[in-house]
């Protein structure tokens, strides 16, 4: 399907964006590079052979020209709190799909309340969080309903070995923060509630090998928005290993580094999802290298797919209610280990 179909790439530069570049090529998808750094696009363009179109976020016109011809946009460039609506905005204009990368909880709030209506009454498919974090756990949690129509709660435990965070991720972060106030968010309910107080620590019993460990708990990542936004959950809890959240607000940890021909860092992760109804749970559990790199197969496989026709909606939508949950992971085989347990 892809045979040389046109993807514009906007964050191409970015460490997660060069990930994403590399597996649509071998995909078969021509990308196309763009973003706000007009010398980083050059400097990649000349790299790679690929064509540069820098684009800023306010100035509709240049994102106009960097979509021209394109069969769909994916956004890897944070903060997305500044650079979701602008890009979601040019994607609609020019009719095609939008898929992105985003962590950022409000940032993907803002783009289901906002966007949802015209996205829906246009017929376009805008797809936030396509990531590790939010599209991947929602897959799980999808998976691992089955036949569920409902549930009780939705746990979803990331067994990091270390996490040394990106620049995107360090700028995400302080949006983040500031936009929250410094409060923590956590999904209970059936909404978000914002916090004063400290995330419990408790232990996780994840599967072997990584065996019990301590996690942070209601540390929330974006699937307590993209979960819910789908499937009838009415507590969706998030938890991390507490060394890997040390890691990440660390002024001192240095940034991912490449510790194989691929690209991908040494960190490994474990992802562990858990529902429950009444006294029935269900677990779905995936494991894998490098939570970066792993983004770009998902999100590639993900605009593969809406491109190809093999989406069941239409909207602002997550990654669990617009594909078919146990077969897209299953495509993601190669480069992730899933197992559904009834």
């Amino acid at each position: 399907m892809a045979a040389g179909q046109m993807v514009a790439v906007f964050g191409a530069y970015g460490h997660t964006g060069r990930f994403v570049v590399a597996r649509l090529l071998e995909r078969g998808f021509v990308p196309v590079l763009s973003g706000r750094d007009a010398g980083k696009l050059k400097e990649q363009a000349y790299e790679s052979g690929l064509e540069a179109r820098p684009a800023s976020v306010d100035d509709p016109a240049a994102l106009d020209r960097a979509l021209a011809g394109t069969a769909a946009v994916i956004n890897c460039a944070g903060p997305f709190a500044t650079t979701g609506a602008p890009v979601i905005e040019a994607a609609l204009r020019a009719g095609i799909p939008y898929v992105d990368v985003a962590a950022e909880i409000e940032a993907n709030v803002d783009t289901f309340t906002q966007f949802a209506g015209r996205a829906r009454e246009q017929g376009a498919v805008v797809v936030p969080a396509m990531a590790f974090y939010g599209g991947l756990g929602d897959l799980l949690a999808t998976a691992a309903m089955g036949d569920w129509t409902a549930a009780d709660e939705a746990h979803i435990a990331y067994g990091l070995s270390d996490w040394h965070p990106t620049a995107g991720t360090r700028a995400s972060g302080v949006i983040s923060r500031q936009r929250r106030d410094g409060r923590r968010v956590r999904y209970a309910g059936g909404r978000l509630e914002y916090r004063d107080d400290q995330s419990p620590t408790l232990e996780w019993p994840f599967p072997e090998p990584m065996g019990p460990r301590a996690v942070i708990g209601e540390f929330s990542m974006a699937d307590i928005v993209t979960v819910p936004s789908h499937l009838a959950i009415p507590e969706v809890r998030t938890y991390m290993t507490v060394e890997a959240a040390k890691d990440v607000v660390a002024p001192d940890t240095p940034a991912p580094a490449p510790a194989d021909e691929k690209g991908r860092s040494a960190q490994t992760f474990l992802v562990d999802v858990v529902v429950r109804a009444g006294g029935s749970e269900r677990r779905a559990v995936a494991t894998g290298q490098d939570i970066y790199a792993i983004t770009a197969p998902i999100v590639v496989e993900a605009v593969e797919r809406i491109l190809s026709g093999r989406t069941r909606a239409v909207g602002v939508v997550s990654a669990g209610e617009i594909f078919d949950a146990p077969d897209f992971l299953r495509a993601l085989s190669p480069h992730l280990t899933v197992d559904l347990h009834g």
